[in-house]
Parts: structure tokens; sequence; C-alpha cells
């Protein structure tokens, strides 16, 4: 029997822990008591469109072997003042976060917010997740070895490909993303539909389908069991038992 891929070892991950996921509640997306992390998205303009930012975690620890944007849980030194935001704390760990595992320098005022991701309520890991854009940064790009094995400059359509062979490993808030990044042409559309758009919230609820795991975010008629009688088709869900990955997402 051939030896399990990472990309293996991360779908039964998903699959094994949706066992314990259970129907949202409205304190869900604020809880206090769940870790908080930042994430970058870095936008820069390629000979062949758009490209972002992205590096491998080695083998071993969270999202081990897995390709993410630079990123890391926030820190007490990351609040200034008590009556700061979530959403300002995560901005400033996620300069932090970047220039630790990259070498790359950014300001705050740089980010720009994309989205807010809140895990499946009743997992045993969960982890709130702000995901923040900014455009490329000068300078040498080093990597902390703790942190990273590799990095990419790569196109998201391409990135998508490749873990839809089994040749990169996602989790489902980078493969959104990356499936949200396909649409625009260079990094003035991506920030400029960002600022227009506001932050997007997936509040996921986690399911099984015919084929596996499935990811319901708002919009999708499943997405809420008490509201199954308004049914209308409205789709918004990942399916995740078998590669490549199928997002549907009707406006």
């Amino acid at each position: 029997m051939p030896e399990p891929t990472p990309a293996d070892r991360a779908l039964k991950a998903l699959s094994d822990s949706i066992g314990g996921a259970r129907t949202r509640r409205p304190e869900d997306a604020t809880d206090p008591a769940i870790p908080v992390a930042a994430t970058v998205v870095l936008l820069r303009d390629g000979g062949q469109g758009l490209e972002v930012l992205m590096i491998e975690r080695p083998d071993r620890g969270s999202f081990a072997g897995a390709w993410v944007f630079p990123g890391g849980k926030l820190e007490d030194a990351d609040r200034l003042a008590a009556e700061e935001s979530e959403e300002a704390i995560a901005r400033r760990a996620g300069v932090r976060e970047t220039h630790e595992e990259t070498g790359l320098v950014l300001h705050p005022d740089a980010l720009v917010t994309l989205s807010c991701w809140d895990p499946p309520p009743g997992l045993a890991l969960r982890i709130r997740t702000w995901f923040f854009l900014a455009p490329a940064s000068s300078g040498a790009l080093t990597l902390s070895a703790d942190e990273a094995v590799a990095a990419e400059w790569v196109r998201p359509a391409d990135a998508l490909a490749r873990h839809g062979r089994g040749e990169f490993t996602l989790y489902p808030p980078t493969w959104v993303t990356l499936h949200g990044l396909t649409r625009h042409a260079d990094s003035h559309s991506v920030i400029g539909s960002a600022r227009l758009g506001g932050v997007q919230l997936f509040e996921t609820v986690a399911n099984r389908g015919g084929d596996g795991p499935v990811l319901l975010w708002q919009g999708d008629d499943e997405w809420d069991p008490d509201a199954a009688a308004a049914a209308s088709g409205s789709r918004h869900r990942l399916e995740i038992g078998a590669l490549p990955w199928r997002y549907q997402r009707t406006d």
C-alpha cells in the first residue's frame, strides 16, 4: 500500500474531525474561548497575471505539509489597548507573523481585511482566522526554518489545479480564498473589490453528503436547519470528499 501523501492525511483529518461538529449557535462566531489567528495574502502582478505568495509548512505540527499564506495566532503583545477590536489586533499579528515567517516587512495600514473564518462548532480544534490582503513589499524573502520549508509565488488557478491533482495540500479557507482570487486579473482589482465589498464572514457548518464531507456557509439552504422550510435551491458550499474539490455559490 502506498504511503499516504500530505494531501491524503489532510483530507482524512478533515473528514474525521467533522464527526464532532454540531449545529451553530449565534454566539459561536464570537466565542472568546477560541484562539484567533491572522493570515496575509501577499499579492503581486506577474508576467502571466496575479500571483500570491504561499509557503509550505513543515511535515509536522499544525497544517503539516500544507501550502498556506503567511500567518499565525495572535499574541498578547499584538494588543495595544484594551478596547481594540479583534480585527485590529489580528491586523497587527498578520504583520508580525509575515515578518517572522518570510522576513518581509509590512505596515498595518497596508493590510485590507478580506474575510473572517469561523470553523464548524463542536470540533476539537477551532481557530477563528482573519484574512488580510496586502501588496507585495520589497525586500528579500527569508524563510523561518521552523515555519516554512519552501515558498512560491503562484497564480491562484495554478495552485488550485495542483491541489486537484493531489500535488498541493490546501485547507478549505485557503482553497476558497484562492478560488475567489481567480476572478481578478491583477492586485489592484483584488484590493479594490475587497474595499468595496467589505469583510466576508464564513461561519462554517460541517455536514456529510453522499460523496463525503461538505462545508456550508451563509447563503446555503442547508446552513441553517431552522430555515429548511424556505429552501430555494441556494448554494454556498465546498464538497471535499474527493479531489478535485467542488465549490458551489449561487448569488
